[in-house]
């Protein structure tokens, strides 16, 4: 059986840190707001959970993972719940509470990141809030993004289990968030994010590594992979793209 997973159909956003997880895996699953025609899904798929009354826990916001009857909401989530049964988290339950800890850092900086070009309110367009887009994205840019970045870079470092991961001697869910992580830096913020990157090797290393497993590397080349774009999380406005 294909798990279900519910996430916008024309941006990468926080559905693409789940993607990346099932592709990696090579998981069987159904992109069901891309899925439309005879095979009834499409988006009114996914707004039937969250609109209707019937679910006992029903999701806030998109993306959540339908498993038979199991439905989880929040990306950390949702890769904390598929992390064991994917082989992405290691047994042990330290193990996995860190990679859950790095998983929900990761998240505090891609939350950071759309905050950038929408500091104000998520329902006002960039344009009506540009003045404080550039003050948020100087100290993103400046301050949080190498904080953010050295963070990472120590976690492998300092990884007993070596430095080719950031949790133990095996790739994780983690890994694959900290990839996607990166490509959006490089695509929202290309001059901040390459120069904070050239003091933080380990991760650089980290993210090429994960570019080049054979069933990453192929969904990137595929049509599954959506482009990014000014509608998602990470966006490029050249002006909030300031040297730290």
């Amino acid at each position: 059986m294909s798990y279900e997973l519910h996430y916008w159909p024309t941006i990468q956003g926080r559905g693409e840190f789940v993607r990346l997880a099932l592709e990696a895996s090579g998981a069987p699953y159904i992109d069901v707001a891309r899925v439309a025609g005879k095979a009834g899904q499409g988006t009114p798929a996914m707004l039937h959970y969250l609109e209707g009354d019937s679910e006992v826990h029903p999701p806030f916001a998109p993306p959540f993972l339908k498993d038979g009857a199991v439905l989880v909401g929040q990306t950390a989530a949702i890769l904390h719940y598929l992390g064991p049964t994917l082989k992405l988290v290691a047994r042990s339950e330290q193990a996995r509470a860190w990679t859950q800890q790095i998983q929900l850092t990761i998240a505090d900086m891609v939350t950071e990141a759309h905050d950038t070009h929408h500091p104000i309110s998520s329902g006002l367009h960039y344009e009506d809030q540009k003045p404080e887009a550039r003050r948020r994205a100087e100290a993103f840019c400046r301050e949080r993004m190498p904080k953010f970045l050295q963070w990472f870079e120590t976690i492998v470092a300092r990884n007993t289990g070596g430095q080719r991961y950031l949790v133990g001697g095996k790739l994780s869910y983690a890994d694959l968030s900290l990839f996607q992580l990166i490509e959006g830096l490089r695509y929202a913020f290309p001059k901040a994010a390459q120069h904070v990157l050239a003091k933080t090797p380990l991760i650089v290393d980290l993210h090429e590594r994960v570019a080049a497993l054979p069933r990453v590397a192929a969904y990137l080349r595929s049509d599954r992979r959506i482009a990014f774009n000014e509608q998602g999380i990470f966006r490029r406005y050249p002006e909030l793209d300031l040297l730290p």
